[in-house]
């Protein structure tokens, strides 16, 4: 075994992690509960909520609970859509390998 090809190899695993996380951290994940008369949510790749958007309809003091909960609903789709993307990114490149932090 080449240990100094190993450290090149990990080297290089480690510059396209790095590239494709700063990728993944810029990309905003979109999330709907209620379709157009709903809410939408979005949040980038650090699954920092970016922006919401409430159907007009909704904004009313009858409908509060039901807006919690489609707001809860929505952020959740879009942070799931961009954690199963940094997982499916991130597993083509390390190949099944379990990285520390990942």
């Amino acid at each position: 075994m080449d240990l100094q090809k190993l450290m090149q190899q990990a080297q290089a695993m480690q510059k396209q992690i790095g590239k494709i996380e700063e990728e993944l951290d810029a990309t905003v994940y979109e999330g709907n509960s209620g379709g157009e008369s709903g809410v939408t949510a979005k949040v980038n790749g650090k699954n920092e909520v970016v922006e919401i958007n409430i159907c007009d309809e909704l904004l009313s003091v009858e409908n509060k609970e039901e807006l919690q909960d489609m707001i809860m609903l929505a952020v959740n789709a879009a942070e799931d859509k961009a954690a199963q993307k940094r997982k499916d990114r991130m597993g083509a490149v390390t190949q099944g390998v379990r990285m520390p932090g990942m």
